[in-house]
């Protein structure tokens, strides 16, 4: 579903250009829970970029479902990211929408109609655990009732893949396990790919997932027992 053909990318030109990705090449499949860790700086966000069509390649091939993410015309945007679901560290929410309309936004921003937004929102929230929370504003919910909001609003589309980038960093551990099981549910139960980009060792090590590991901006381990590090 993911392809990485020898991807480079580097920011500037000559003597003062940066690599952020160095020759990486790697696949992902329909279904897979992976974890994408390494420290700051490895080159974890600028893969997800590549992947969103954030950025483009220096060099190489990035390609989600046969389609070459670096050929895509600036038209093409909007439906292939309503192909991934993102969550991110800061959740994004709007603050002077309901939790229901934050999720609606999503629907609403590329033109669905009102009967199938009414119908897909209360899906979202329910498969997300919030229930009874329609009404509520950000402001009123907890960080990990936020950020099951945006898990929710990056499920309405019913994405193939979810990229999560470092959706625990603003939260406890407690409620940080809860987001990652959320995570791992849906991966199993709508056999949607989850990529979990993170550094946080104790998760990883216990999902028990496939680990690609970064650094300055190679991959230097692609394990499939789940270890953060040996």
């Amino acid at each position: 579903m993911v392809i990485f053909e020898h991807v480079t990318k580097r920011y500037g030109k000559g003597d003062n250009s940066n690599v952020a990705v160095d020759d990486i090449t790697f696949a992902i499949k329909e279904g897979e829970f992976v974890s994408l860790v390494g420290k700051s700086g490895a080159g974890k966000s600028t893969v997800l970029k590549l992947l969103i069509g954030e950025e483009k390649p220096s060099e190489g091939r990035a390609l989600f479902k046969e389609t070459d993410i670096g050929s895509l015309k600036p038209r093409d945007f909007p439906w292939h990211r309503r192909r991934i679901g993102t969550v991110f560290q800061d959740f994004r929410l709007l603050e002077g929408r309901t939790v229901a309309e934050n999720v609606a936004f999503a629907m609403e921003v590329v033109g669905k109609p009102n009967k199938e937004i009414r119908e897909v929102v209360p899906q979202a929230l329910k498969l997300v655990g919030l229930e009874g929370h329609e009404a509520r504003f950000p402001q009123e919910i907890s960080g990990g009732e936020k950020q099951r909001v945006a898990i929710a609003r990056a499920l309405v589309h019913n994405p193939d893949l979810i990229i999560a980038d470092e959706p625990t960093g603003n939260l406890d551990p407690v409620t940080a396990w809860d987001i990652i099981r959320l995570l791992a549910r849906i991966n199993s139960i709508a056999g949607t790919a989850v990529i979990l980009a993170t550094h946080d060792k104790d998760i990883v090590n216990a999902l028990k997932k496939r680990v690609i590991a970064m650094d300055n901006g190679r991959i230097i381990r692609d394990d499939p027992t789940g270890r953060y590090a040996l």
